[in-house]
C-alpha cells in the first residue's frame, strides 16, 4: 500500500523495516488521539472553506464511530500500513470515499503526531498524577494510624535518634506533593497545541489554530510554528524528569520496605500471599514487590538521560530519529503507573511493629533526648553532651525511652494537614475539568 508520502518509487522492504520500527505497535497507543486530532482539525478547516458542509459531517460521522471502536479495542494498524496517520486516513477513504482524502489539508504528519503526542502525554499525565495522589492520600492515612509508634532513625546506615512511623509515611507523602510540582510543569508545557504548524514553517492557508486549541481543551498554543517542531524532543526531556522524580521517591521508599521486612529489622510484616519464597529456605518471606518496584524505577530515573542523548546536538526541524522518543517515554508511563498502583496496593496490607524500641539495642537512640533535658534544666550543651557521653562509654546510661517533639514536622506536630492542604492545591492546578470537557464536547 502506498504511504501518505510517497509518489512512484517502492522503498526498499530493508530501508522500510528499519524505519518504521516499532512505529506500528506503539502508534495504537496513540490511535484514539489521532482521531481526537483530526475532529478538531476537520471542524477548522471547515471553519475556513476548505471543507464544506456535507463531508464534514460524513468526515466527523465516520471520526466518531472510529473513535469508538478504539475505546472498545476494536482497532489494528494493518501490517502493510506505516503508522496511526496512515491508517486513519486510509480508513476513513476506504469507508466516506473522496472525503476522507481531504481531512489532511493544511497539515503535516510532523504536526500530526505532535498533536496525537501531547494528546496522549496529557493524558498519561492525569493517570500519573492520579495514581500519584491516591498513593499520598494512602501515605497520610498511615501516617496518622501509627503516628504514635516510634520507629529508629538512623544517619550513615547507624541507629541515630527517635522516629516514628508517622513520620516515615509523612515523609514520603510530601515527597510525593513535591514530585507533582514537577509534573504540574510538564503538564503546563505538554497543554499547548502545536498543530497548524505543519512541517515546522506553517502553511499558505489561513488556518484558525486557536480555534483548534480551544476544541482539543489546550491551554494555549505553541506560538512560534518552528518552536512547536523544536518542541519535540524538549516536551519528553521535562516530562522525563518529572516522572523520575516519582521514581526517585518510589524507589527510596521501596529500599526502607527491603530493609525493615528483613529479619535483621522486623519493623513491617506482609500477609505471606504478598511476598514470595525460596526453593530451598522455607522460612523466607521475599520482598519481590519491592524490589521490582526499586529496579523500575531506578531504571526510570536514567529516563532523562536517555532523552537528552537522542536528541542533543540536533538542529532546528524534524529529524527521523524523535520518532524512538516513542520507545522510551511510552513504556515509562506504563511503568511508572504500574509502580504507583502497586505500591497503593502494597501499603494497603502493610503490618507495623508497634515494640521495635523495647530492643536495647536501640537505647542509644536517646542519647541526644537526654541531653536536651540537661539542657532544660540549665546545663550548657556542650557540657550535657560531655556527660552523657561519659555515661554511654560507663555503661551508665539509662534513659527514658519517651519523646518530647512538639516543632512543626517532628514527631508529636507531623503537620500532616498542612501537606495535605499543599497537595490538594497542587492537584487543582491542573484543571483536568477543562480537557475532560473539550474531549466529550468533540466526541458527542
Amino acid at each position: 500500500m502506498a504511504k501518505l508520502w510517497q509518489k512512484t518509487t517502492n522503498v526498499d522492504k530493508l530501508v522500510e523495516n528499519f524505519t518504521v520500527g516499532r512505529d506500528r505497535e506503539l502508534d495504537r497507543q496513540m490511535a484514539a488521539f489521532d482521531v481526537l486530532g483530526s475532529l478538531a482539525h476537520t471542524r477548522m478547516l471547515e471553519s475556513i472553506g476548505l471543507m464544506d458542509a456535507a463531508d464534514l459531517m460524513l468526515v466527523q460521522q465516520e471520526l466518531k464511530a472510529l473513535y469508538l471502536e478504539i475505546e472498545h479495542d476494536n482497532f489494528e494498524i494493518e501490517p502493510d500500513v506505516e503508522d496511526v496517520h496512515s491508517q486513519v486516513e486510509m480508513l476513513l477513504t476506504r469507508r466516506i470515499g473522496e472525503a476522507g482524502k481531504k481531512i489532511h489539508s493544511g497539515r503535516s504528519r510532523n504536526d500530526q503526531v505532535l498533536v496525537d503526542l501531547k494528546l496522549f502525554f496529557r493524558h498519561q499525565l492525569q493517570q500519573v498524577v492520579t495514581e500519584t495522589d491516591t498513593l499520598f492520600r494512602q501515605l497520610i492515612q498511615l501516617s496518622e494510624e501509627h503516628k504514635e509508634v516510634l520507629l529508629p532513625g538512623y544517619t550513615h546506615l547507624q541507629v541515630a535518634m527517635p522516629s516514628s512511623f508517622g513520620l516515615w509515611f509523612g515523609a514520603y507523602a510530601e515527597g510525593l506533593a513535591d514530585d507533582l510540582e514537577m509534573v504540574l510543569a510538564a503538564w503546563k508545557i505538554t497543554n499547548k497545541n502545536p498543530l497548524g504548524s505543519a512541517a515546522g514553517y506553517g502553511s499558505s492557508f489561513p488556518l484558525n489554530r486557536t480555534m483548534t486549541t480551544e476544541l482539543l481543551g489546550f491551554e494555549s498554543l505553541n506560538h512560534n510554528v518552528v518552536y512547536a517542531q523544536m518542541g519535540r524532543g524538549k516536551t519528553e526531556r521535562i516530562i522525563a524528569q518529572a516522572l523520575s522524580s516519582i521514581a526517585a521517591t518510589l524507589a527510596k521508599m521501596a529500599m526502607d520496605q527491603c530493609l525493615y521486612l528483613s529479619q535483621n529489622f522486623a519493623f513491617v510484616s506482609y500477609p505471606e500471599n504478598l511476598t514470595t519464597g525460596s526453593s530451598i529456605m522455607p522460612h523466607k518471606k521475599n520482598p519481590d514487590v519491592w524490589e521490582i518496584m526499586r529496579g523500575k524505577c531506578n531504571r526510570l530515573q536514567a529516563l532523562p538521560n536517555d532523552v537528552a542523548l537522542m536528541t542533543t546536538n540536533l538542529p532546528s526541524g524534524y529529524h527521523r530519529e524523535l520518532q524512538l522518543l516513542k520507545e522510551l517515554l511510552f513504556p515509562a508511563f506504563t511503568d511508572l503507573i504500574d509502580c504507583l498502583q502497586m505500591a497503593t496496593f502494597m501499603l494497603q496490607n502493610i503490618s507495623v511493629n508497634k515494640n521495635i524500641l523495647d530492643d536495647p539495642k536501640y537505647t542509644y537512640l536517646f542519647s541526644v533526648e537526654e541531653v536536651n533535658k540537661a539542657v532544660l534544666n540549665g546545663t550548657p550543651f556542650r557540657d550535657a553532651y560531655k556527660q552523657i557521653g561519659l555515661d554511654i562509654e560507663a555503661g551508665n546510661f539509662n534513659p527514658e525511652k519517651t519523646v518530647s517533639h512538639t516543632h512543626e514536622g517532628s514527631i508529636g506536630n507531623l503537620q500532616n494537614e498542612q501537606i495535605t492542604n499543599a497537595m490538594d492545591k497542587i492537584i487543582q492546578s491542573f484543571d483536568f475539568k477543562k480537557v475532560e470537557d473539550a474531549i466529550s464536547w468533540l466526541v458527542k
